[in-house]
């Protein structure tokens, strides 16, 4: 392949196989900027099937149906440019072949030595060292940072370097910053495995490749089945640091993006007076970009805690209901957006079917989703399937031991234990879900229905007593019709809730 293929607004970089519109990287995978690559080079000549399946799936056995979703992808990419659309020419059982704009094919040249950042958090994992002593090992230290880069690729929000990308860095003492400037990245990921035995050890640390500063570190002494943690930790780090980094620009600046960045705190803090501010963001958001899936997803479940917390309102129910439909409409290959809306959907719609459709289809696109786990539990911890909303919620937690949303966790596995009458449990539970959010009213409702089926009506009554200043207008019943609480459930919460002095 050729160094550089400049056609049109777009430019083909061969070595890091990224496809750029002007100076923006696209987030056309690897695949398809090699088949337009081929095409490109060869431009007004037919190029057969077998040739472009060799250029992308090299020494593979694939069907011709993979060639055709890849040559979509690429078509579709290029349609951001006037008449872009047409410049891949179908030939009928032959092949296909390029006849767009005149190609220029050359290097790079020094003023592409430098790549502007994408408009979104960007990282590149570099190959990680082998500290097993064992050169044989190479592959087992290259097979976890493929594993990393997959599971960062499926991060809607994110845009990840291609493997082919960063490995041409192995082996090689490199200065981060000259990585992100080479590759157009914020952030770089450098590590270290070390497997002996049946053990493993991954070592990671994160740096801001503008400044070379340390943003996250952290070591994993478990099997290798554990990436999965690596990979939400990484996530969840970036997302910290993207927050921070929207909270020091000027309020007049902020695009979409950044908008919903700055709502997200709001947002996962389940209280009615913060979710109402990050509501007034999260609509300026969507006025900019009205098929921002995650915005809706995240504008869903301000109006689900409002109409919980703040008056069972039914204009909440439906706007809730509302956003989580142009949520799941709009975000179809976006995780956050299918979570988010899948809980609105299940709670506030009351269609549970819908709502595993909706976070089945998540965890297709992103099987680390810790929060797809954690909220899926909350669903299934109120329609009474008690013991797989604890396997969800303790999946969920061990994908993302420290997650905001950790006390919705503990809340779904207080409530089955209780349904199954493991008191003990249900206590313990309830308690670390108080601890997780102090503030939120319902993790005092477990709380003082496990203390009083417990017979300690005294911590109860002080739980329930919470409960009313938290949430002054809490009637239990109404709570339970507004979650489409399970039957066995509500009785044996109510139960011990009216023990408690909680009003119905």
């Amino acid at each position: 392949m050729a160094t550089s293929l400049a056609f049109g607004p777009f430019r083909i970089d061969g070595e890091a196989g990224i496809l750029f519109h002007g100076d923006q990287p696209t987030p056309l995978g690897q695949r398809a900027v090699a088949l337009l690559a081929l095409l490109v080079e060869r431009t007004g000549k037919p190029v057969p099937k077998q040739a472009l399946i060799d250029a992308a799936w090299p020494g593979q056995a694939i069907e011709d149906s993979n060639l055709t979703v890849q040559i979509a992808a690429a078509r579709r990419m290029l349609e951001s440019a006037a008449g872009g659309g047409s410049w891949i020419e179908t030939l009928p059982r032959h092949g296909y072949r390029y006849v767009g704009p005149e190609v220029a094919i050359g290097g790079l040249g020094p003023e592409a030595a430098t790549l502007t950042w994408p408009g979104k958090p960007s990282i590149a994992v570099l190959p990680f060292s082998n500290l097993s002593g064992d050169p044989e090992q190479d592959y087992f230290a290259d097979g976890i940072v493929d594993d990393i880069i997959t599971g960062l690729a499926r991060i809607n929000w994110l845009f990840v370097i291609a493997r082919n990308s960063s490995f041409t860095y192995k082996g090689r003492a490199v200065d981060v910053k000259q990585v992100g400037r080479e590759l157009g990245v914020h952030y770089v990921l450098e590590g270290s495995v070390r497997r002996a035995g049946g053990s493993v050890r991954v070592t990671g640390q994160m740096i801001d490749a503008s400044t070379g500063a340390h943003i996250w570190a952290e070591r994993f002494d478990r099997a290798s089945a554990d990436i999965f943690a690596l990979q939400d930790e990484i996530a969840l780090s970036l997302r910290r640091v993207e927050i921070e980094r929207v909270r020091r620009k000027r309020p007049d600046s902020l695009d979409a993006y950044d908008l919903v960045l700055r709502a997200q705190p709001d947002v996962d803090s389940g209280m009615p007076e913060r979710v109402t501010q990050a509501l007034v963001l999260l609509e300026r958001a969507i006025e900019l970009e009205p098929t921002y899936a995650v915005a809706h997803g995240n504008a869903a479940m301000c109006h689900h805690c409002l109409f919980l917390r703040a008056g069972l309102q039914e204009a909440d129910r439906e706007a809730s209901i509302r956003h989580a439909r142009l949520a799941i409409l709009h975000g179809q290959d976006d995780a956050s957006a299918l979570t988010l809306a899948g809980f609105s959907i299940g709670m506030d719609g009351h269609d549970r079917k819908a709502a595993f459709t909706a976070l089945e289809a998540a965890l297709a696109v992103s099987p680390s989703s810790a929060l797809t786990y954690i909220l899926g539990s909350v669903i299934l911890g109120w329609s009474g399937e008690a013991e797989q909303a604890i396997e969800w919620s303790e999946r969920g937690m061990r994908l993302s031991p420290f997650d905001p949303w950790a006390f919705a966790a503990f809340d779904a596995q207080a409530m089955s234990h209780l349904l199954r009458g493991r008191y003990g449990e249900a206590c313990r539970a309830a308690y670390r879900s108080v601890q997780a959010n102090p503030a939120h009213s319902i993790t005092y409702v477990q709380l003082a229905a496990a203390l009083a089926k417990l017979g300690r009506l005294e911590e109860a009554t002080a739980a329930a007593a919470r409960v009313r200043e938290l949430h002054p207008t809490f009637r239990y019943g109404r709570q339970f019709a507004a979650v489409h609480c399970a039957p066995a459930l509500a009785q044996c919460l109510g139960e011990a809730l009216q023990a408690a002095g909680l009003p119905q």
